[in-house]
């Protein structure tokens, strides 16, 4: 025991020696989760510039003009009679629409012809060009039906009459889970699990490459020749400093008010497994691969993709079945899959099952697999130090 105690401190003077691993193991969660907490703080998209064209200039395009400048998701950069040379602007000035008011739109409004508004979506940006949709319609509908119903009162019929008559039935949306349609619940716990994976990725990878980089692999086979105990040693670092870290990715869910569940029994079973199969596939990687630069690049071809094969922002249902068969078996995307319906569904353990056993089978495909790998390789060296040591006996 003490010679494990002694290891382990060495262990420890390894890693906070190695400027790249403290970089990536407390760097990447801090800042990024700061980062990228800040970046979507607000919550939802607002102040969209857009540029209205008014070739009437009448009351009733005043009135839209007034409605549409009272909207908080939209900015009303300019306003003008003709459209000039707008294409040319749209680089630089990247307006999320150009709505056009037609002339004589107010008198074909009274005389019943049904002018039509133009509204142009810029379509780079798809987030931008729904959000701007969206609050367009809602305002140019919201004054279609009101100017319907004021000329139906104009006709004669008592308020409550042209209400009805334009009205044939009610629609009521219930928002539910995210009912603010806040996007910061919705993007920042996805983006803080991606980075936890891909940060103990990068850190496992480094910890036994490091070793046959420098020669200090062949000094720990002389303490131990047992793969378990070599496993054991490396991971155990990581296993004190690990959870401070998912502690300050979790007061980021407080600091930021975000509003999912995770302060539970099945988010943290989830999260350990989360833990031991990131832990688990960059061990494995850093034993296979006996470079530490291949290693973390290796790794982060299957990290960088995860976030977005796991399904949390974009449907699985459209995604081809033969890539996200292979997304099932990186970790994020059980994690996740599951985090999705605790925290924000209330599901306990049973709703998380299928999550669950798929990360079992990828910490226990990779445990063994490193167990027999690093096994094989403590072997190798002992049989490679026996033969140098005949050779200088035999000499």
């Amino acid at each position: 025991m003490k010679d494990f105690i002694s290891l382990l401190q060495v262990e420890f003077k390894r890693i906070f020696s190695n400027g790249v691993l403290l970089a990536i193991f407390f760097g990447a969660p801090i800042g990024y989760g700061i980062l990228f907490g800040y970046v979507y703080q607000q919550g939802k998209v607002v102040d969209l510039p857009i540029v209205i064209i008014d070739e009437d200039r009448s009351p009733a395009s005043d009135k839209i003009i007034d409605a549409l400048e009272d909207n908080e998701g939209l900015f009303v950069a300019d306003v003008r009679p003709t459209d000039g040379n707008i294409r040319a602007e749209m680089p630089t000035k990247q307006y999320a629409a150009v709505i056009t008011i037609p002339t004589d739109f107010e008198k074909h409004i009274l005389q019943k012809k049904h002018p039509e508004i133009r509204v142009d979506l810029n379509m780079a940006n798809i987030l931008n060009a729904n959000t701007a949709s969206n609050n367009i319609n809602m305002v140019l509908m919201t004054l279609n039906a009101g100017m319907e119903i004021e000329g139906l009162k104009k006709q004669g019929l008592h308020p409550a009459q042209a209400m009805a008559s334009y009205e044939s039935f009610k629609i009521n949306f219930n928002k539910l889970y995210n009912s603010s349609g806040n996007y910061v619940n919705f993007m920042l716990p996805g983006i803080l699990a991606a980075i936890m994976q891909q940060v103990i990725f990068l850190a496992m990878a480094l910890v036994f490459s490091r070793d046959f980089e420098d020669g200090y692999f062949a000094e720990l086979i002389q303490k131990s020749k047992s793969s378990v105990h070599h496993i054991f040693l490396k991971a155990a670092p990581f296993l004190l400093m690990l959870p401070f870290m998912w502690l300050f990715i979790s007061l980021l869910f407080v600091y930021f008010n975000i509003t999912a569940d995770i302060f539970n029994f099945p988010m943290l079973v989830l999260t350990i497994l989360l833990t031991l199969a990131s832990m688990f596939i960059g061990m494995l990687f850093s034993i296979a691969i006996p470079n530490q630069l291949k290693a973390t690049e290796l790794l982060m071809v299957i990290s960088t993709p995860a976030f977005i094969l796991s399904g949390f922002t974009w449907p699985t249902e459209a995604i081809p079945s033969f890539i996200t068969n292979v997304a099932q078996f990186i970790p994020v995307t059980q994690f996740l899959s599951g985090f999705r319906r605790i925290a924000f569904y209330g599901g306990d353990l049973a709703s998380i099952m299928p999550e669950i056993k798929i990360l079992l089978i990828i910490i226990f495909v990779a445990f063994i697999s490193m167990l027999l790998l690093l096994q094989f390789k403590i072997n190798a060296q002992v049989k490679k130090e026996a033969k140098t040591f005949t050779e200088t006996d035999l000499s």
